[in-house]
């Protein structure tokens, strides 16, 4: 069973940057892949980015290329996301995920293991 804490989130004008955490324990951290998931108040949950086991491969949703950046330290059982240029659509609670496999944290409905999020607002 692995336990997930997010923290980073908060307020944010557009145009600046956020660091989110996600520290992982009850499990062998680098036995699982990770992703980011946001969920926007009456929208479903979507994919965000995600990060192989090892840390070297990386996916990204469209909407986040080039600005957002996922990154994992096994040493320290938790995965980043640092988000630059942020927007106002941006705005969501941001939730990590974790799973056995990187096909397995890419889409919402395949996760097993999620964290309890945390809020990200962009004021325009």
């Amino acid at each position: 069973q692995v336990q997930l804490v997010e923290s980073g989130g908060g307020l944010v004008q557009a145009g600046g940057s956020l660091r989110l955490s996600c520290a992982a324990s009850g499990g062998t951290f680098s036995s699982y892949a990770m992703g980011w998931f946001r969920q926007a108040p009456g929208k479903e949950r979507e994919f965000v980015a995600a990060i192989s086991r090892s840390g070297g491969i990386t996916y990204y949703a469209d909407s986040v290329k080039g600005r957002f950046t996922i990154s994992r330290d096994n040493a320290k059982n938790t995965v980043y996301l640092q988000m630059n240029s942020l927007k106002p659509e941006d705005t969501a609670v941001y939730y990590c995920g974790a799973d056995r496999d990187l096909s397995d944290v890419l889409l919402p409905r395949h996760v097993v293991y999620w964290g309890q999020g945390t809020q990200v607002t962009v004021s325009s």
